[in-house]
């Protein structure tokens, strides 16, 4: 007979949402290429009589192996061989400092204040910054064998092979990913399309979401192309062009959604007869059978249907119409100086540089003072636990611990069981697929699968054998018992200021958003001010690649011209905004929101209060996300027949945003605000005034 468990032995939400998987399919590519890898460096080195250089060489792959995860040919270079750089330089001061004292000291929290800062500034140059502190760590805490330049030339060897495995098949397979994710963003939006009309929405809001993120790494893709071909790659053009001709699909699908019914199945099966076209790229003739729109919603699928049919198979397209959309992403000088000035003048940037210098320190004033076996795994330890870029402090701290002690009881059995020597090759194939393999599952299990291949390649260089564990779970501990409390307690920076901040931006740009859908005061400002911080966004797409960096490169500049708005809003007579500008506005605040979305994920994970705070607030992001879904179904409908709404209905709608952005803004806890919307029950703007209320009410406290 079973028991249920007394209430006080439950655990935690936010523990359980910390130990659970996440979902990823398996990248059998990269589980190959990290056996190779890890492997055959090894076998080299003991086939030569040079064990330890091999061992060095197969230490340096995993981080290659953890990078390879883009799916652009590009991309992996940027993702694995820039970092190796910044890895070969921390290894070479970290030798330099090796042996000096407090001198060591300082050389290490020096180096930690910068690795922190630079971290700020994207996904790229957060490993970056982590594996030069990384191999400062190790250089500054190993005697490395060899003269100056080996040690360096080595680990970078072992990372630089993961990249040369996985451009193997470049010459073959050109272009074919970026192809891939434009004919996935397809498929996604079929998927939403046979959602919308459902009854409870909750496929839909996923499906919606689906569809930003599909958007989102397609964009990041073809546009990290676009930064070196500047228009010249018909193939290019052409996948930019198929990108921007499925907007219109997506803007059709919340006023379908609005409407309550269903689409007929032919409309989503054209969705994806038009995605294997993408794929193959096929230009030939689609018979598109599509039934007869009954009303604006329908029309406006069925017209922006057949629009992104034409653009799927025309044999050529103009390009410089994808660039007066798009933007063109400034010169790498341009984007390297943007992202300098940032990363000197953010404050964000030297408060997480001064969080991991004091954590780094302190490190390294304990192990100088107190006799500690293999001392550098502490401050090893605070350079992973600490990358709230990655996720929270907290989770990373616990999560270390827990994998820690996983990987170490692997390793006990390894070290026990096998012998030294060319069995250390046949257990690294068996044992280095196991870290792209649980990498995406979560960073526990991340640290579970690389623990006893780190140990076992510090063995050869050591001969310490099991006499390794011990030390290396006492000094994990003592590198996540710092962090906890010199890196994450200890600091005032409180959950509001990392995310709240940020919502209310997001609220107040979706008053913006929904006045420059109906062309009020403010439109024309708003397309160009949009328009200059898209450009920025673009640039650092095309130079990083990734939401995270779009966030982090360009918040300076989205911030300006947030102020360029609100500074000459009224100054400016009613005017039609241009779709092109609608939709990057569009495809901004989804990507901005995809991003609190995910901080509020994190927060989640968090013990009380923080916790607590983002279970909280979390549904005002998903009503924030239908306000933007309801003003694009009113602007849609106007489009295709639809009564335009009074000038005075869309400024009463934004003030009501704007007041709510403020009550965000100013309140660490959910504040009452007033709701005073009235109007037309037929206006078109009435599904959008009952979501704006309805996000009023989220505010409010119950």
């Amino acid at each position: 007979m079973s028991r249920e468990f007394p209430i006080g032995l439950t655990p935690p939400d936010w523990l359980v949402r910390n130990l659970q998987p996440q979902q990823a399919p398996l990248n059998r590519p990269a589980v190959a290429r990290a056996a190779v890898a890890m492997a055959l460096p090894l076998a080299i080195g003991l086939a030569v009589g040079q064990p330890a250089y091999g061992a060095l060489a197969s230490m340096g792959a995993p981080s290659g192996v953890i990078g390879d995860t883009a799916d652009a040919y590009r991309m992996r270079i940027l993702n694995i061989a820039i970092p190796q750089l910044f890895g070969a330089i921390g290894v070479t001061l970290g030798s330099a400092a090796y042996g000096h004292g407090w001198w060591a000291v300082a050389a290490l929290t020096g180096i930690a204040l910068v690795s922190g800062m630079i971290s700020t500034i994207g996904a790229v140059a957060s490993v970056s910054g982590l594996l030069l502190l990384l191999n400062s760590v190790i250089g500054a805490g190993l005697p490395l064998p060899g003269a100056w330049w080996v040690a360096p030339a080595l680990m970078s060897g072992g990372g630089l092979l993961v990249l040369l495995l996985a451009l193997l098949a470049w010459p073959l397979r050109s272009g074919i990913p970026e192809r891939a994710a434009v004919a996935n963003t397809y498929r996604t939006v079929a998927d939403l399309l046979a959602t919308c009309g459902d009854d409870p929405t909750a496929g839909y809001d996923a499906a919606r979401q689906a569809v930003t993120q599909s958007l989102n790494q397609s964009y990041d893709l073809v546009l990290a192309r676009r930064a070196r071909h500047h228009g010249s790659s018909p193939d290019l053009t052409r996948l930019l062009a198929q990108l921007n001709a499925i907007t219109p699909v997506v803007e059709a699908a919340p006023a379908v959604h609005q409407s309550g019914r269903p689409l007929p199945p032919q409309i989503r099966d054209t969705v994806r007869h038009l995605a294997h076209a993408v794929e193959t790229g096929y230009t030939g003739p689609i018979g598109l059978d599509l039934p007869t729109p009954t009303g604006e919603s329908t029309r406006a699928v069925d017209h922006a249907l057949r629009h992104a049919a034409e653009v799927v198979t025309a044999p050529d397209v103009d390009p410089r119409g994808i660039d007066d959309r798009l933007g063109r992403p400034a010169a790498l000088r341009i984007r390297a100086t943007r992202a300098a000035r940032n990363v000197l003048l953010s404050s964000g940037s030297w408060r997480y540089g001064l969080r991991l210098a004091v954590c780094i320190g302190l490190a390294q004033i304990l192990v100088s003072t107190v006799p500690v076996a293999r001392s550098y795994w502490v401050a090893l330890t605070i350079t992973f636990v600490m990358k709230p870029d990655f996720g929270s402090v907290f989770s990373r701290a616990l999560l270390r611990a827990l994998g820690t002690v996983v990987g170490l009881v692997i390793a006990a059995a390894v070290l026990s069981a096998v012998p030294r020597g060319w069995w250390d090759v046949l257990v690294l194939l068996l044992l280095a697929p196991l870290i792209p393999a649980l990498t995406p599952r979560g960073y526990g299990y991340q640290t579970a699968a690389i623990t006893p291949v780190i140990l076992l390649l510090s063995d050869i260089l050591n001969h310490q054998g099991t006499a390794l564990l011990l030390p290396r779970l006492i000094d994990s501990l003592i590198g996540c018992g710092i962090a906890l409390i010199a890196g994450y307690l200890l600091w005032p920076e409180s959950w509001h200021t990392r995310v709240g901040d940020r919502l209310a931006e997001a609220v107040a740009d979706t008053a913006r958003y929904v006045e420059a859908a109906f062309g009020t005061a403010g439109g024309v400002v708003v397309e160009g001010a949009v328009g200059s911080a898209e450009g920025v966004v673009g640039s650092a797409e095309g130079a990083v690649g990734s939401a995270k960096d779009v966030v982090g490169s360009a918040q300076g500049a989205v911030g300006s011209a947030k102020d360029v708005v609100g500074s000459a809003q009224g100054a400016v007579g009613s005017a039609e905004v241009d779709p092109a500008a609608r939709a990057r506005m569009r495809r901004r605040l989804y990507r901005d929101l995809s991003v609190i979305r995910t901080e509020f994920q994190r927060a989640l994970t968090e013990p009380p209060p923080t916790g607590r705070l983002a279970a909280g607030w979390l549904p005002l992001v998903v009503a924030v996300e239908r306000i933007v879904d309801a003003t694009t179904a009113a602007r849609v409908r106007v489009k295709h027949g639809a009564p335009e709404p009074s000038p005075a209905e869309v400024t009463q709608v934004a003030r009501q945003l704007r007041e709510l952005a403020e009550g965000v803004r100013e309140s660490e806890v959910l504040v009452e605000v007033r709701t005073e919307l009235t109007g037309p029950a037929e206006s078109v703007l009435e599904p959008l005034r009952q979501e704006v209320a309805a996000a009023r009410a989220i505010a409010s406290p119950h």
